[in-house]
């Protein structure tokens, strides 16, 4: 899978999802999105044009899905930084 063949198609779809509200969007989290979910288990070789459908049909809903489940993982409340974070809030 050569990402740089992608590329168009990931910037297509970042400037999609920017459209509808995710400013955040990079090609990095969408790349990774997509290996996460769309291509983790597949094993075959896919063609290019099968790959740029995977990027361009990629939903938004599992986009942020994506998003939210990686920031859970990254989640640093409990660690000091995050608790003086917590006091101030408090």
């Amino acid at each position: 899978m050569n990402r740089e063949q992608l590329m168009p198609a990931l910037q297509c779809k970042v400037d999609e999802l920017k459209l509808l509200g995710y400013e955040q969007a990079t090609v990095e989290d969408v790349w990774n999105c997509l290996m996460m979910k769309k291509w983790k288990k597949n094993n075959e070789e896919k063609r290019l044009f099968e790959l740029v459908n995977d990027v361009l049909s990629l939903r938004a809903t599992d986009y942020m899905a994506y998003i939210m489940t990686k920031e859970q993982k990254h989640d640093r409340w409990f660690t000091e930084e995050g608790l003086s974070e917590l006091e101030q809030l408090f």
